[in-house]
């Protein structure tokens, strides 16, 4: 992988020793050395993998800790020509080529497990049940924070993640969530990153560009 150079790194970021109790050497794994792959090896991803990094994401906080995320991993060579065909045209050669792919979608249909999740108010189903708009809302919104923790969990395990948008979203639900329940997000090709992998990294925004105080 492509290191990080000392000339790269902001004026604070090379002068300080961040104040953060993650070693230095996670913070680059994680955050300033992961990259999105473009090309992978051929080595498999297991489910023992996905297992394990299923179980260190999994505590990522929603509201009401509602966990809407739904991840359908595509196996078979079947499955992966149905859906390298609904990618965007930049998007078909590296979704057929990653040694795994995932679908990641929200669960409108999430409230049926609060009786489960959020045992302590036994309010919570019927609070969304008639609301279709409010479950999704809430089922896109905290889907997609599962997701990112999905991708740090993707580089934990010492993968690369290549989540990708640009797909037809509302035909690979067709296919792949026929109930009619889900909404694809993102789809995401995992694996150990290949040769040209990368391309050029872009700048960031600055602290100052973001962080306001109120």
């Amino acid at each position: 992988m492509t290191q990080i150079s000392h000339a790269d790194l902001t004026d604070y970021e090379a002068e300080f020793e961040a104040p953060l109790e993650l070693d230095p050497q996670a913070q680059d794994l994680l955050f300033r050395e992961a990259r999105t792959a473009n090309t992978f090896t051929d080595e498999p991803v297991t489910d023992e993998q996905v297992k394990a990094i299923y179980h260190l994401v999994k505590w990522a906080p929603t509201s009401m800790n509602n966990q809407p995320l739904r991840i359908v991993l595509v196996r078979s060579d079947e499955a992966r020509a149905r859906l390298v065909g609904l990618m965007g045209d930049g998007n078909k050669a590296k979704t057929e080529a990653a040694p795994l792919v995932a679908i990641l979608a929200a669960d409108l249909d999430f409230h049926d497990e609060l009786p489960k999740v959020f045992p302590h108010f036994p309010g919570a189903r019927d609070l969304f049940a008639g609301n279709e708009s409010a479950r999704e809302e809430s089922a896109k919104l905290n889907a997609a924070l599962q997701i990112g923790y999905f991708t740090m969990g993707v580089r934990a395990a010492g993968l690369a993640a290549g989540p990708m948008t640009g797909l037809d979203a509302a035909a690979v639900d067709r296919e792949f969530f026929p109930d009619g329940r889900h909404r694809t997000l993102v789809v995401m090709n995992i694996g150990k990153p290949g040769e040209d992998a990368w391309l050029q990294r872009l700048p960031r925004l600055g602290y100052d560009e973001v962080v306001t105080t109120a």
